[in-house]
């Protein structure tokens, strides 16, 4: 989680995004890093929970929530509770990325897959 408060990320690591994201979000730091802007800091929430907890401690909703790797870890009823509760916490056409070994189970989630790893929210 520092690494991601810290917002520093090395040439290697931003290289895959697009130039104008990169003019437009980070600046330089030194020859090897870039740092990314107050603003979208600003807007990151960053906190640890436990996603066993009844239900999750924020009160917006979000629009994108990552949760790579995570699930893998948990039975299968554990994973349909988990996935109902990233469902409740998303906006309307909010986005939910999984890791690659991971995937929501259309029968038992609201959630429409876009992609191998990525589903969306639709409208209530």
């Amino acid at each position: 989680m520092e690494i991601a408060i810290e917002g520093v990320y090395s040439n290697e690591k931003i290289r895959v995004l697009p130039e104008r994201w990169i003019q437009q979000y980070f600046k330089k730091c030194d020859e090897d890093n870039w740092e990314i802007c107050e603003a979208i800091k600003e807007e990151v929430i960053y906190r640890k929970f436990n996603h066993m907890e009844k239900k999750f401690p924020f009160k917006k909703k979000f629009h994108v929530i990552f949760c790579r790797n995570v699930m893998i870890y948990f039975d299968n009823e554990t994973r349909i509770n988990l996935i109902q509760k990233f469902y409740d916490c998303l906006e309307n056409g909010g986005y939910l990325f999984v890791g690659h070994s991971e995937s929501v189970n259309r029968m038992e989630s609201d959630f429409l897959h876009v992609m191998p790893s990525v589903y969306k929210k639709m409208e209530d």
